[in-house]
């Protein structure tokens, strides 16, 4: 009896100091979000300091869901899971690829769409890109942001191709137009965004992707009530038809 009775009293000393961040956020009114603020369609921040994309109006709304206003973080794609970590943000937006190295320090709220790596180019190249075994190769002139999921698939299925890291992810895909560089590989939907800004380039088998991927928002590990509590929000948001409204109308603003 008096063993049952302290590890009663252990387990809720242990729930107390383990505030969980949905509980802060609604008490601070504050929702601090790590962001790149470089990834259209997702997260951008313009010349003005404000942030747009489909991540910020979504996480806006789940900010006002919980009565809080957003505290943006600015981050990198190299330094993403350390400042997510060590400046205590709530949440990370802005088109995060759901990754197994990601898993083992912090958790992912349920996947907001499938996406996967595929070849922007050219188009007048888009028939010499199409495979690993096309891409693979010495001759091959690969763009990529430093740090991220772009820059390891590379690493892992296109070692023998020429790879150049750039550290502007806004301003990357004018080195494809330029013909400084042949071959980025990125997600179908930063693809897709972009061939529609710069008529010259092309999204290579969008619906066929090299690699699967997921994107999610990634959030605190062991916080089950603030992942559940993001969870719920973004079912009630695709079920009301908010959540494609907002991707329907940024990638429509790309057109």
């Amino acid at each position: 009896m008096i063993k049952t009775g302290i590890v009663a009293l252990l387990l809720i000393s242990g729930s107390v100091c383990a505030q969980s961040h949905l509980d802060r956020v609604s008490q601070s009114k504050t929702l601090t979000v790590c962001t790149t603020g470089d990834y259209k369609p997702y997260s951008y921040l313009r010349a003005d300091g404000q942030y747009e994309g489909i991540d910020v109006s979504l996480v806006e709304s789940l900010a006002q869901s919980l009565g809080a206003q957003v505290k943006w973080v600015p981050t990198s794609w190299k330094m993403l899971t350390q400042d997510f970590l060590g400046k205590q943000c709530d949440i990370a937006v802005g088109g995060v690829s759901v990754t197994l190295k990601r898993q083992q320090t912090a958790w992912f709220a349920a996947p907001l769409d499938t996406d996967g790596k595929i070849p922007l180019v050219r188009c007048a190249d888009k028939t010499r890109y199409r495979s690993i075994a096309q891409l693979n190769k010495p001759g091959v002139r690969l763009i990529e942001p430093a740090g991220g999921t772009n820059e390891a698939f590379v690493h892992r299925y296109l070692p023998q191709a020429n790879l150049t890291l750039f550290h502007d992810n806004v301003t990357i895909f004018q080195q494809l137009v330029d013909k400084k560089a042949d071959v980025m590989i990125t997600d179908a939907s930063e693809a897709l965004y972009q061939q529609k800004r710069y008529p010259q380039l092309c999204a290579v088998n969008p619906s066929k992707p090299l690699e699967y991927g997921e994107k999610a928002w990634m959030i605190p590990r062991d916080d089950m009530s603030w992942k559940l509590y993001i969870d719920q929000w973004l079912h009630l948001s695709k079920a009301s038809g908010e959540y494609q409204q907002v991707v329907g109308q940024w990638l429509a603003a790309a057109k």
